[in-house]
């Protein structure tokens, strides 16, 4: 039998964890897009240093190093790259604050979308998803809404960059990662 102390603890730590729960699916605004896209690299790259987009995917030392944000609110099914109408709303935030960028910045500003999957399945698949979710993303940002295709790159992941190290199933794994890469391309 559960005594009610620890009943009534049980349910005020699961009112404590749910709300944490939430908080990290949730959609950041356009304005923490473009806060988070505008801030400074951390680290410069000289101008003699700068590497092309596609060297610049396989850098990983480089990539953290670019502004970014990580979108892990588009609900992407188990094993789809579509994107539901219903979430056309978060990618309506996501071009507004990569629009407010290019407004404010100057207008050859180049984003690298980056698809992610979690680790259930085998590799091959596993990276020919994550590429389907970053271009799924491109598509629906620059028919919809107005982002310029010049801006935006490509690339797929797959399980390398595993949010939660498991090899089962999670969400958070399924995502995409959106950085500013315009300091370190030439």
């Amino acid at each position: 039998m559960i005594n009610r102390r620890g009943l009534l603890f049980g349910l005020a730590a699961a009112t404590v964890a749910a709300p944490a729960f939430a908080q990290s699916r949730q959609m950041p605004s356009a304005d923490e897009i473009e806060r988070r896209l505008e801030a400074a690299p951390r680290m410069r790259l000289p101008e003699e240093r700068r590497v092309t987009v596609r060297e610049f995917k396989r850098r990983p030392e480089l990539r953290r190093y670019a502004p970014s944000i990580d979108i892990q609110s588009i609900n992407f099914a188990f094993g789809s790259a579509a994107i539901p109408r219903s979430e056309q709303d978060k990618v309506e935030r996501i071009a507004d604050g990569l629009n407010r960028v290019l407004r404010r910045r100057r207008r050859n500003e180049v984003f690298l979308i980056e698809g992610h999957t979690d680790a259930v399945g085998s590799y091959e698949p596993n990276q020919i998803l994550s590429e389907q979710r970053a271009e799924s993303l491109k598509r629906d940002l620059v028919r919809y809404f107005g982002v310029p295709p010049r801006a935006l790159e490509t690339v797929g992941y797959g399980e390398e960059y595993l949010l939660v190290q498991t090899e089962y199933e999670d969400w958070r794994n399924r995502r995409v990662t959106i950085r500013r890469v315009t300091d370190f391309i030439r």
